[in-house]
Formats: structure tokens, C-alpha cells, sequence
């Protein structure tokens, strides 16, 4: 074992584990926190309407509105990221200034993420009981009111689980944005076990990324249950 350890392979790996990692580290959560903000903020609203607008919601829209929103959305859910990524680098730039770095790769990890996000939200409001929603129209509750007061305080359980899922799956996107010049862990992979073959470092980088995935999951997991009113 002590041979293992003295190995210059090892020593190197451990060196660049205490040198770089800390800070791809905080760049990887960095860039998983904001991109999952930002895509919230747009998935939200963009879910809570495909439920409210359709055709037996309380505030329905025009059909040619729905299909073209379910339209755009499956559309971005249907391009791999790696594409994704590429094709939104003007964007990138008109809004960061750069397409490359850890900042730029919040765009595309925003815009691959909120539809996703979307149908999450979608789902989670879809679970909350009809009854409960008749009921608050027969009190003559306004759509928004049932929106505010309903529909998302009903579904915070289901929300918060669901949205754990999508920071998961925005933590596995960040791994893929070193390929574009992303920071973070996937950087780190990418440019030691892909370019130098150094795969120890790369081993590193995925165990962290699995306890980053494990830590998130466990912290939503217990929100999630602690703000189910059903098991209180």
C-alpha cells in the first residue's frame, strides 16, 4: 500500500487534488446553483402554464398558444446538450461576452435546463387534488389567487423533489460544459483524463461528483418530507 501511495502517478494525482480541486470544486456548485436558479425562475411560470392554460384549466388560452409552447419545449428537450451548447455559443457571447469559461456556461446550461424544469412543474401540479381547486373556485377564488394559494403551495413537496432531480441532472451538464471550456470538475476530467490520460485524476473528479449528487440528493430528499403536510 505505502508503494501505491509513493507511485509518482499517485503523487501527482493527490497534488492536483489539493492544488485544483478545491477550487473546480466551487466553480462545479457554483455553476450548478445559478444555472438551477435562473432555469427555475424561467421553468416556473413556463409549467404552472401548462396546466392553468389548457383547454379545462382555470385560465385557459388559445390552443395555437399551448401547442406552440409544448411545441418550443420539447424541441429544446429534444437537443443533446453537446449540440445545445454549440449552437447557443452567439448567444453566449451577446450575453457573457464569451463563449468559453465557467459564466458562459451558464447560458446553455439555463437553456437546456428550464424546459426541463418546466415539465417537472408541470407534473408536480398535475398531482395536486381536483377537489381542492373546486373547492376554492366555488369560493370564488380568482386564477391567481389558486395559482399562489393552491396550486404551488400543494404541490411544494412534489416540487422540491422533482426539483432535486433537476439539479442532478444540471450537476451531470456541468461535467459535460468542460468540453467547451467549462471550470469545474468536468474540466479538471476532461483535461487530465482525456487529453493527459492521467485517469486517477479523473477517478477523483467523478467520486466528488458522485457525493456532490449524493449530498443534494439526501438534502431534497429530507426537504421534500419535511414539508409534506400529509406525513405531519
Amino acid at each position: 500500500m505505502s508503494e501505491f501511495f509513493a507511485s509518482p502517478e499517485v503523487q501527482e494525482a493527490l497534488n492536483i487534488l489539493k492544488t485544483e480541486m478545491p477550487f473546480a470544486l466551487w466553480e462545479t456548485v457554483y455553476v450548478t446553483f445559478l444555472s438551477t436558479l435562473f432555469a427555475f425562475i424561467l421553468g416556473l411560470p413556463l409549467g404552472v402554464l401548462l396546466v392553468v392554460g389548457e383547454k379545462k384549466g382555470i385560465l385557459p388560452l388559445p390552443k395555437i398558444i399551448m401547442q406552440a409552447l409544448n411545441w418550443v419545449i420539447n424541441i429544446l428537450r429534444s437537443v443533446p446538450f453537446l449540440i445545445l451548447m454549440i449552437m447557443v455559443f452567439p448567444l453566449t457571447r451577446f450575453i457573457v461576452g464569451t463563449s468559453v469559461g465557467t459564466t458562459a456556461s451558464i447560458v446553455p446550461l439555463v437553456i437546456a435546463s428550464f424546459p426541463f424544469i418546466a415539465r417537472l412543474v408541470e407534473s408536480s401540479l398535475r398531482e395536486v387534488n381536483p377537489n381542492i381547486i373546486e373547492t376554492a373556485l366555488s369560493m370564488g377564488a380568482s386564477p391567481w389567487q389558486i395559482i399562489v394559494k393552491v396550486l404551488i403551495p400543494e404541490s411544494v413537496p412534489s416540487l422540491i423533489s422533482n426539483m432535486t432531480i433537476a439539479i442532478t441532472t444540471i450537476l451531470s451538464y456541468t461535467a459535460m460544459s468542460g468540453i467547451i471550456g467549462g471550470g469545474g470538475l468536468g474540466k479538471i476530467a476532461i483535461n487530465y483524463g482525456y487529453y493527459r490520460y492521467k485517469y486517477l485524476v479523473m477517478l477523483f473528479a467523478v467520486i466528488i461528483l458522485i457525493l456532490l449528487v449524493q449530498i443534494f440528493q439526501s438534502a431534497g430528499t429530507k426537504l421534500s418530507i419535511k414539508s409534506d403536510k400529509r406525513l405531519k
